[in-house]
This record gives structure tokens, C-alpha cells and sequence, in this order.
């Protein structure tokens, strides 16, 4: 099957499991085309059967003051179905990507039949979708897709609840982790270029924007700190990085954090945590804490959204309200205890087979296989 995928390529969830579900589906033999304003992060050298095609945003429009990338990507998205002839266009997040792909449908209607799977993946629904100035046409992107999917149940609940979408069924359809790169070790040279073996090391991964909290981890590690030699890494980067950054520095911790930017190879280093911090205040599933656990690495996280989807409060880690930082200490130096911590960190291990990406990935193949009637 020729499919073609649209993402956004910055750092974030949504991005690294649509390239990632390109580079499965390549595996298995489809044909598949990204099509973007950039590269996706995670498409890193060549891989048999994948291709990227560019979205030109250099153009000037001297009527409009901010560029018009909707309509460049849909004039894309018509060219690469045409040229490549692709039998489906999958888009993650509903705006401004389906969107786009429903004027591409449009446009090679004629000439070709081209079907529209659309993944939800959270702030799409949750934050975006919801704005009154793209409530409609974010209703009106999922009811006329051909087939729509959800990361969790949450969010499946979440988009009905938001906006009815009464015309269609909406498949939940988990994100996965590829275990072949993401899996524990217990060789001591993972660890060694963050902390000596004496020392626990903390982790967190994100995007750094308002609602991962950010700051809180700092805040939760200061009073680890006080009670165990420990040392915290921070991947990625965004808006709250420089008041992260800033809050190490007033709470006398910041020699102990490493800011370690956007990195490609993280699960070489989520092999060297033994705790993994997600604080969100929203959170759809939780791919960090996913790829945290295969790695070996038990989670604290908040209690919101499809987290507990994930994370199983109580054996791979625990959940604590939103912004309650001491409960978030309490609970890292509980599960840092050794017996505990080697117990959560078998059952995290165990739980991300689960979301092997050889289990998921095949219903991907389903929703496919439905909407082309093969």
C-alpha cells in the first residue's frame, strides 16, 4: 500500500509516532511518503520505501500577513497522491492537517481514490479544537474523514464529548514503542556519563511547553535531593526552558541538573534513569513514560488524562494529583527504594510489551485495509 503521512516534524509525541508508524509500516512492506514543512525528528538517515516531500513555505503573499501552510500543504498532499499515486493520506492532528487533506481528497477526487485516516492525538482535541475559532472546521475535519483513530480511551471520550462527531466511529488505537531501541540494560557504562554509580538519576523528556510543568520536576528534585544523592537530566527544549532553568538556580540545585537540549539518541539515555518524572497537568497517553518504562525505568506522573493507560498506578509507578510536588517526592524516594524500585522496574518493562510495536502497529493495517476495502 502507498501511504502517505503528514506531521508535524518538531519535537513532541504526535511527530515521533507518526514517523515512527512510518518507519514499522516501511518495515512491512508499504510504500510510505512523509509530507511536511520539515524533516521529521525522527527520520534519521535513509530506510528502504520511505520518502519526504517538502512543504514549500517560502512563498510570499503580499495580501495575506501571515503564510497561508494549510493550503500549501494540501496543494502538496494533491501533487505526492497524484505523482505517487497513494491509495491513503494519514494525518496526525486533526487541524490544520486534515483539514488540508480534505481539500487534497477534493482536488484528485477525478483522478484518483484517495482515503483519509486521521490520529488524534491530544492538544488537537483537547486545547486547539476547542478554540471557537477552529471548533467548526476541527468538527467538521473529523466527521469527514474516512477513518478516525485515537491514542486512548480518554481522548476518544474527550473528542465526543467536545464535539459530538456523531457521524463517525472513532477506533482507539494506542501509540507503541519500538523495543528493538528502546530496552533496559543493566551495563554501567549507560549510566556512568550522568551520575556515579552511588547516585540516582532522574529523568524527564518533553517539549518543554506550559502544560508538561516543567518546572515542577525541578521543584520535586530539590527535595529528593535532600534526601539522596541524586542528579536530574533534562531532554528537550521550549518555551519553559530558561524559567526551568532559572528555578534550579534559585532553589540551589542547577550544578545537579544537566539541560541536555534536544537529543536524537534518547533511549540511550533513558537507559541510564531509575526514576522517569512526568508532571503534565494534560497528558492524552504518555509516549515518554511508554518509552521510559521499556527502558527499564519506573515513572511518577500525574493523574490526569490517559496517563493511567500507561503508567499502572502502584506497580510500574505511581500518579500523584497535578502540581503536587511533595506527593511527586514522596513518591520518587518510595520507589527508589531498591526492593521497590526493582519491582517497578520489572513490571514497567513488562507493561511496554503491551504496546510492542509488532502488536499495534497491525491495526493500523486494519483501519487501512477497511477504508480501501482490500
Amino acid at each position: 500500500m502507498r501511504i502517505g503521512i503528514t506531521c508535524y516534524p518538531t519535537y513532541g509525541g504526535s511527530g515521533a509516532v507518526a514517523t515512527e508508524l512510518g518507519l514499522a509500516l516501511a518495515r512491512r512492506g508499504h510504500e510510505i511518503h512523509f509530507i511536511s514543512y520539515a524533516s521529521p525528528f525522527r527520520l534519521r538517515g535513509f530506510s528502504e520505501r520511505v520518502y519526504f516531500h517538502e512543504v514549500d513555505v517560502s512563498g510570499t503573499y503580499p495580501l495575506l500577513e501571515y503564510f497561508p501552510y494549510s493550503l500549501a500543504l494540501a496543494v502538496t498532499q494533491e501533487e505526492v497522491a497524484l505523482r505517487e499515486e497513494l491509495d491513503i493520506l494519514h494525518v496526525h492532528y486533526a487541524v490544520p492537517h486534515a483539514t488540508a487533506a480534505f481539500l487534497a481528497r477534493e482536488m484528485v477526487r477525478e483522478h484518483r481514490d484517495l482515503q483519509v485516516v486521521t490520529t488524534l492525538h491530544g492538544t488537537d482535541i483537547t486545547l486547539v479544537g476547542r478554540e471557537r475559532s477552529f471548533f467548526t472546521v476541527t468538527k467538521f475535519s473529523i466527521e469527514r474523514s474516512d477513518a478516525v483513530t485515537a491514542v486512548s480511551e480518554y481522548l476518544r471520550e474527550e473528542t465526543y464529548s467536545a464535539f459530538g462527531c456523531q457521524t463517525c466511529d472513532i477506533d482507539v488505537i494506542p501509540n507503541f514503542v519500538n523495543l528493538d531501541e528502546y530496552f533496559p540494560s543493566d551495563d554501567p557504562q549507560c549510566r556512568a556519563a550522568f551520575a556515579p554509580a552511588d547516585t540516582k538519576v532522574l529523568m524527564h523528556v518533553s517539549n518543554f511547553r506550559e502544560v508538561k510543568r516543567v518546572p515542577d520536576v525541578v521543584r520535586m528534585f530539590a527535595k529528593v535531593r535532600e534526601r539522596i544523592p541524586a542528579v536530574l537530566v533534562l531532554i528537550g527544549d521550549g518555551p519553559e526552558r530558561q524559567a526551568t532553568e532559572a528555578e534550579a538556580e534559585q532553589l540551589g540545585v542547577s550544578e545537579h541538573v544537566q539541560f541536555l537540549g534536544k537529543a536524537d539518541a534518547v533511549a540511550q539515555c533513558l537507559r541510564a534513569a531509575d526514576l522517569f518524572v512526568l508532571p503534565s497537568s494534560s497528558e492524552s497517553f504518555g509516549l515518554s513514560a511508554l518509552e521510559a518504562m521499556a527502558c527499564g525505568a519506573p515513572v511518577v506522573a500525574s493523574r490526569v488524562g490517559g496517563i493511567h493507560e500507561v503508567v499502572v498506578d502502584g506497580e510500574t509507578g505511581t500518579l500523584v494529583p497535578v502540581g503536587d510536588v511533595d506527593a511527586m517526592a514522596e513518591a520518587a524516594m518510595e520507589l527508589l527504594a531498591p526492593a521497590r524500585w526493582a519491582e517497578a522496574r520489572a513490571a514497567a518493562v513488562a507493561r511496554s510489551h503491551d504496546f510492542a510495536a509488532e502488536r499495534i502497529v497491525p491495526q493500523y493495517e486494519e483501519v487501512y485495509d477497511r477504508v480501501t476495502g482490500r
